[in-house]
């Protein structure tokens, strides 16, 4: 269940530093909340997938990661990300 082409340009577009910048922690982390938020609508209704189910809680830890690294290097970046992401943190 990936993120359609369309969606996931806009989204790098929208978190990008740079032209070319599509590994900066920004964007990872937009990119694993949409995949999480999609997935998330799929367990709602497929509620017995749990390779599924797998699959987001590892997203879920790989997001915490990167948001830790982002609040350790600067904490300005990561309360923006957080706050745009509309995040509990």
């Amino acid at each position: 269940m990936a993120l359609v082409k369309d969606k996931k340009t806009d989204i790098i577009g929208e978190f990008k530093h740079h032209e070319s910048d599509t590994g900066s922690p920004e964007v990872q982390v937009a990119l694993l909340t949409a995949r999480i938020n999609q997935l998330t609508e799929h367990l709602k209704e497929h509620k017995k997938d749990h390779h599924s189910r797998r699959g987001l809680l590892m997203m879920v830890g790989q997001r915490r990661r990167l948001l830790n690294y982002l609040s350790n290097k600067d904490i300005t970046r990561s309360r923006e990300v957080v706050a745009k992401l509309g995040l509990r943190r």
